[in-house]
């Protein structure tokens, strides 16, 4: 399958709502939460692609008898995310090509009842907006304080934004022009993207309504850890393709997290070790940025997860510039 989107057709401008607007789904063996994803989207939307990435666990057969389409994705070439939207969206547009705008979701993500029509409202009503938005919620956020954290990190504020998550609405004449997702990115795609959406003069917008439930089942620090190494690496690779002025695409989040996850230990190891012990003094640097973020956050647990994360962070990070030194490509980090 070809995966330029440059070469999409153009769309009719008096398509009805029935027959402009799809879906594409993507998951591995998500079981039940796939089972309520297409359940969500396929009532409201005639065409919905769901792309598997090698599910072992009847999810294929089990979307097909739901009414999607199924799209395997060839597992020979490096899994993205990012590869799989772009797969699903050359298939919806392949089957109904008058396609104007394409609902995005992730097969653990259920869509809210309302939102599609609400979307696609707001993008027929601002034509200068490539990607619409909204209130993504953890399903289960007592579960753990994992989930409780990822609940506050994906309550943004509404009106124009700079980016999207991997549930939204988008323009598919927009995706067109920025030729669709880096194939090559193993997270952080939708910012990178809406990066160059926007550098096109196309604006990005979250409304102040519900979108999806998402349940990101992270029950143990292994997972939280392996998350937030994963954000390690999108930013240095952001920052690595889009640092440069004016964008300086996720430069001081890269910056953060090497500094305080390697630079500053590492300096105080050194300089305890070999020029003299009270040195370690300065370790108290990180009950104090604690204490900050506390008095920030109002939350004790949520800033000693802000502060510990910048070791993943960093580990993330120096992930990818050792792939990039090494020129392979980078691998998928997963943490379910």
């Amino acid at each position: 399958m070809n995966d330029d989107l440059s070469e999409l057709p153009e769309q009719p401008a008096d398509t009805v709502a029935a027959a402009d607007i799809g879906a594409v789904i993507i998951g591995r063996n998500e079981g039940e939460r796939l089972r309520a994803c297409l359940a969500s989207v396929l009532p409201a939307i005639r065409v919905v692609i769901y792309v598997d990435s090698g599910s072992t666990d009847g999810s294929v057969e089990m979307a097909r008898s739901m009414g999607a389409e199924v799209l395997r994705l060839n597992m020979d070439s490096p899994f993205t995310a990012a590869r799989a939207r772009n797969a699903g969206l050359q298939l919806l547009l392949a089957l109904q090509p008058q396609t104007r705008f394409v609902q995005f979701a992730d097969g653990d993500c259920e869509v809210v009842s309302g939102w599609v029509d609400a979307a696609r409202a707001y993008l027929v009503s601002q034509p200068d907006c490539a990607v619409v938005c909204g209130r993504r919620r953890e399903r289960y956020p007592d579960r753990s304080i994992y989930n409780r954290m990822c609940d506050l990190e994906w309550d943004t504020p509404t009106g124009d934004a700079l980016s999207c998550g991997g549930d939204a609405l988008m323009r598919t004449e927009a995706l067109a022009q920025v030729n669709g997702y880096r194939d090559s990115l193993i997270a952080g795609e939708e910012p990178e993207m809406c990066l160059r959406l926007r550098r096109v003069g196309w604006r990005i917008h979250r409304l102040d309504q519900e979108m999806t439930l998402h349940d990101a089942a992270i029950l143990s620090w292994r997972q939280w850890w392996r998350r937030t190494l994963r954000a390690g690496h999108a930013f240095a690779e952001g920052a690595w393709l889009h640092g440069a002025p004016p964008d300086r695409h996720w430069v001081r989040e890269t910056r953060r997290a090497v500094l305080w996850g390697l630079l500053l230990p590492v300096a105080i190891l050194l300089l305890a070790l070999f020029i003299d012990p009270r040195f370690a003094m300065l370790t108290l640097l990180y009950p104090a940025q604690w204490l900050r973020l506390w008095l920030r956050s109002r939350e004790p647990r949520i800033a000693f997860f802000t502060l510990a994360g910048k070791f993943p962070e960093a580990q993330g990070v120096l992930k990818f510039l050792t792939t990039k030194l090494l020129r392979r490509h980078g691998r998928l980090i997963e943490y379910k």
